[in-house]
């Protein structure tokens, strides 16, 4: 099993990197700049309902059935959940503290990280920690439909001979593990908001 679990945790925490960070980018673009956002929302709010695994026939045609397919299909999951929920905490951001900066005359990359971002954090990890529990949902199926290695995959084979001690056990450690996931991006939520506070505090 551990091996199995090792397989697992890699391609959702390759798949979360790729797939938040590109939707964190995208966000931050469409939210920032009104041009990117009026280009791009029209296909972000057509193609974000999309589950995750809607995904996956066409993955399975354009990538093959590889150790590659899980982890685009996560990646594709979890970018839409950070790029919606990035984009709409930006444009909540109050547009007077931005011109304030301006006025003061802050750099563009200064507004960013210390006005921008920080006002729109609960956004952002709203959509990290949505994009974490649909990581673990997603590769368990992708594992039981097309891969012979991983959690999902283990619980196929648990299934084939009854096994449901072993069906049990997987799905308990599964659900610690996105547990343990959430706990993460609510701590550095906490300390990143916390520092941001402290720092408004000292000036």
């Amino acid at each position: 099993m551990t091996k199995n679990l090792a397989s697992t945790v890699g391609r959702v925490l390759i798949g979360l990197l790729m797939g938040t960070l590109s939707g964190i980018l995208v966000g931050i673009a469409m939210g920032w700049r009104d041009a990117v956002g009026r280009s791009l929302s029209p296909v972000i709010s057509i193609l974000y309902p999309i589950p995750a695994l809607g995904w996956l026939p066409l993955m399975m045609l354009w990538i093959g059935i590889n150790e590659m397919l899980p982890v685009a299909i996560i990646t594709v999951g979890a970018f839409f959940p950070t790029c919606y929920n990035t984009a709409a905490g930006i444009r909540n951001v109050d547009r007077g503290m931005i011109k304030a900066a301006h006025i003061l005359g802050a750099s563009e990359k200064r507004i960013l990280f210390e006005v921008i971002l920080p006002n729109a954090a609960p956004h952002l990890f709203s959509g990290l920690r949505l994009s974490s529990g649909m990581a673990w949902r997603t590769v368990l199926a992708a594992e039981m439909v097309a891969i012979p290695t991983g959690i999902g995959a283990l619980i196929m084979k648990a299934e084939s001979l009854v096994r449901v001690d072993i069906i049990m056990s997987c799905l308990v450690v599964l659900s610690f593990l996105c547990l343990i996931f959430e706990k993460i991006l609510n701590l550095m939520e906490r300390r990143w908001t916390g520092k941001w506070s402290n720092g408004i505090a000292r000036d």
